[in-house]
């Protein structure tokens, strides 16, 4: 995209900005390169500063070589800790009238432009999912973009305590797997905190293994339904046990030899399909899932570029058992279900303008951004190059008059963790909003249509629950109130989002559950709003 843009190089950082548009400083948060743009669009090139002791220390065209601690140019960007923490290239054109010895942060605080701001995060499922598949593979995997969230860092925990051995270095993280069948059996009970991708999953791998495991989690995860894996993994032929007798954690797995088989799932879920296709791994024949709907199919594509033995076809995918997976180079795009929280703010919130960059655009994911085209969303989708199997995009979004529409039938799946927010869109839509199919969300971290009922009703929303959804009635202002999280994270960020348009202050109760997803979320909207 930027080659398009690009025009020749505009020389040394002393243009007349009285013959341009003012130029924009565009950060892209998290530590992923932003780009420079003036309203032109046009990428400012063959800029460099150079920075020593933290004082800008030379301005200029030429990258003079060595003797600086830092170098900031049109051709990277370099981190610069302490500061924004941020790649970022410089809008030399704004440095005019500045000399040697100027304090950057200083200057940094001068030209951070507030009309186009970038945003990033990292895919916490896909996190958890590319160590899924390390830990069997052989060889090192290479994590770059990897979150320190509570969840992958509790999966991180269950991984070394099976036996791999993990480490980070230049912010990037190893996974040194042992392949299918170099596990250990870890002594205690395996804590998978809030992370249910990751209780679900690893209970896959673990049917297949030679010893038994205690696999448990926080409170939430003791409350969510496993029998949607017990009961496929049992016909596989695993002895899984709920050890409350209610089908929830903790569980205990004892690892058997497993046998193919082709399972019908009543539910479209990603997590059971990949349970199954994980266990299949070991089984003795090929292993299919077919679903009612085509849910996410993250897994399938990492197995697939791990060097599995999968086919997909329509709603049913197959494994073949004894793949040898191969450690590989892993990039991780932004998660769209995160970058849903920004662009629901972009959207609601008048004069706003803001540039999403990498953000991954898996179509069996990117549910949400189907239903702001509906409602009349101003998104514009820049498709960027593939990477690990999946495809990405940035996304500039602008605010703009929404309306009302349904939400139903195949279009769950892909949003179904993007559903309360959209509620929160819906409430500064012009018209009705119904939400149906979507009785799943009553088994999430919390029962999210009660709770979105419960909450945006004391905002003084128009919201009626329904037995698989809401109806949702837009146009009414919003007041502050408080907020009762249920220390579930989406609940958290949506009421953030919807705060910045209702009158008062809003107390949210819990906040601090982001942390299991998106540990810098209220610094990064912070940030956005100044």
């Amino acid at each position: 995209r930027c080659k398009e843009l690009c025009k020749p190089p505009l020389g040394r950082p002393t243009l007349d900005l009285d013959t341009r548009k003012e130029p924009i400083m565009s950060i892209l948060f998290q530590n992923v390169t932003a780009v420079l743009m003036d309203e032109a669009r046009t990428v400012l090139k063959n800029a460099c500063v150079c920075v020593d002791g933290g004082k800008i220390a030379y301005v200029g065209t030429d990258r003079p070589q060595g003797g600086f601690d830092r170098v900031i140019d049109g051709h990277g960007g370099i981190l610069m800790p302490g500061l924004i923490n941020c790649h970022t290239h410089v809008p030399m054109t704004a440095m005019r009238g500045y000399g040697d010895g100027h304090d950057l942060h200083d200057w940094l605080n001068n030209f951070i432009f507030p009309v186009e701001d970038h945003w990033d995060d990292r895919a916490i499922r896909a996190c958890t999912q590319i160590g899924l598949m390390e830990m069997i593979a052989s060889g090192t995997t290479c994590i770059e973009n990897f979150l320190k969230g509570a969840d992958c860092l509790s999966t991180i925990d269950c991984f070394r305590r099976l036996g791999i051995h993990i480490e980070e270095k230049n912010n990037q993280i190893y996974i040194y797997g042992k392949g299918l069948h170099g596990l250990k059996e870890p002594e205690g009970i395996l804590d998978a905190g809030n992370s249910g991708t990751t209780v679900r999953l690893i209970s896959g791998i673990l049917s297949g293994q030679s010893f038994e495991t205690t696999l448990t989690g926080d409170a939430s995860i003791q409350k969510r339904p496993m029998g949607r894996i017990i009961e496929p993994l049992s016909r596989m032929g695993a002895s899984i046990e709920s050890l409350p007798g209610n089908g929830c954690a903790p569980l205990r797995i004892q690892g058997r030899s497993l046998h193919g088989i082709h399972y019908t799932s009543p539910v479209a879920s990603a997590q059971v399909k990949s349970a199954i296709l994980l266990a299949g791994l070991y089984a003795d024949a090929p292993t299919c899932v077919t679903e009612p709907a085509l849910s996410r199919d993250h897994s399938e594509r990492m197995l697939d570029y791990f060097g599995a033995r999968i086919e997909t076809m329509g709603t049913t995918a197959s494994i073949l058992p004894g793949s040898c997976l191969e450690g590989r180079k892993v990039t991780v795009p932004g998660d769209i279900s995160s970058a849903a929280y920004f662009i629901a703010a972009a959207c609601i919130v008048p004069g706003s303008r803001l540039l999403i960059r990498n953000v991954g655009i898996n179509p069996t994911r990117a549910g949400i951004l189907r239903v702001c085209e509906k409602m009349g969303a101003d998104i514009e989708v820049f498709p960027c190059l593939e990477e690990t199997g999946e495809p990405t995009a940035d996304i500039l979004v602008k605010s703009a008059s929404l309306k009302g529409c349904t939400i139903e039938g195949d279009l769950i799946p892909a949003l179904i963790d993007e559903l309360p927010v959209l509620a929160v869109m819906a409430c500064f839509a012009e018209g009705t909003t119904t939400i149906r199919d979507a009785a799943e969300l009553k088994v999430k971290e919390s029962n999210r249509i009660d709770v979105m009922t419960e909450n945006l009703s004391a905002m003084g929303a128009r919201v009626t629950a329904t037995e698989d959804g809401m109806i949702i009635k837009g146009g009414f202002s919003l007041r502050g109130a408080v907020i009762d999280s249920h220390l579930d994270h989406r609940i958290a960020m949506s009421f953030a989002v919807a705060a910045l348009q209702a009158d008062g202050e809003t107390e949210i109760r819990g906040a601090e559950c982001v942390h299991i997803s998106y540990p810098g979320f209220y610094e990064d909207l912070q940030r956005l709003q100044s």
